[in-house]
């Protein structure tokens, strides 16, 4: 572990794409800031534990599988030529000659 000391307003630099900074003490606490890119994440230790615990639970606890989606037929396009009346023709009854 490397144990660095710095004043209030000093920064330490990270892989020259962290910083952070000493923003202020009081008593025993030390307010840091830090700065880093988006893609880099950020926590507090103990809600990185929790992230951690979540992850390696919802890779152990058991779901069931979800089901399988069938692709469904595709509906006749309606002709555009013709109208909505003749869309489904009544069935013709057969003539007797």
């Amino acid at each position: 572990m490397l144990i660095l000391s710095r004043k209030i307003n000093e920064n330490i630099v990270i892989d020259g794409r962290i910083i952070v900074r000493v923003m202020r003490v009081d008593g025993d606490v030390v307010k840091l800031g830090i700065q880093a890119p988006a893609d880099v994440p950020v926590h507090r230790q103990e809600i990185y534990e929790e992230i951690q615990k979540n992850n390696r639970e919802s890779i152990t606890t058991g779901r069931p599988p979800l089901p399988r989606l069938l692709p469904r037929k595709p509906a006749a396009a309606p002709n555009p030529l013709v109208g909505p009346e003749q869309q489904n023709p009544p069935a013709l009854e057969p003539t007797t000659q």
